[in-house]
């Protein structure tokens, strides 16, 4: 497996993080949802900083380049993310957690503040 970091600082754009957390609502929690190949999107934020980013887990190296077929953050941000890395996975480790499934989980789908 192999895991990918994309990162963006916001501060050159129109888009902050509460503006991007509508974007998760309204289309990109469902659209990666159905990408192949991707076991795990996971974005988060530093609002403060005015940081947006994402990691992925992904099946095989090869299948990295399949975030363009469904994303639009690009678009509404204005400019390529500041960081991107990709990496060959070493481990995993699942501990013990309240949550049965990390699906549903996060300050854009709960409504809430950090």
């Amino acid at each position: 497996m192999y895991l990918q970091i994309v990162m963006w600082d916001l501060k050159k754009s129109e888009a902050t993080v509460e503006s991007l957390r509508e974007y998760l609502r309204d289309y990109a929690v469902d659209a990666y949802s159905a990408l192949e190949g991707m076991r795990l999107k996971a974005w988060f934020s530093d609002a403060e900083r005015q940081l947006w980013g994402a990691v992925y887990l992904w099946d095989r190296a090869d299948q990295m380049p399949a975030i363009y077929k469904v994303s639009q953050v690009v678009e509404l941000i204005g400019y390529p993310p500041t960081s991107v890395g990709g990496f060959a996975l070493e481990a995993i480790a699942e501990g013990k957690s309240v949550h049965e499934t990390l699906a549903g989980l996060g300050i854009a789908l709960e409504g809430g503040q950090p």
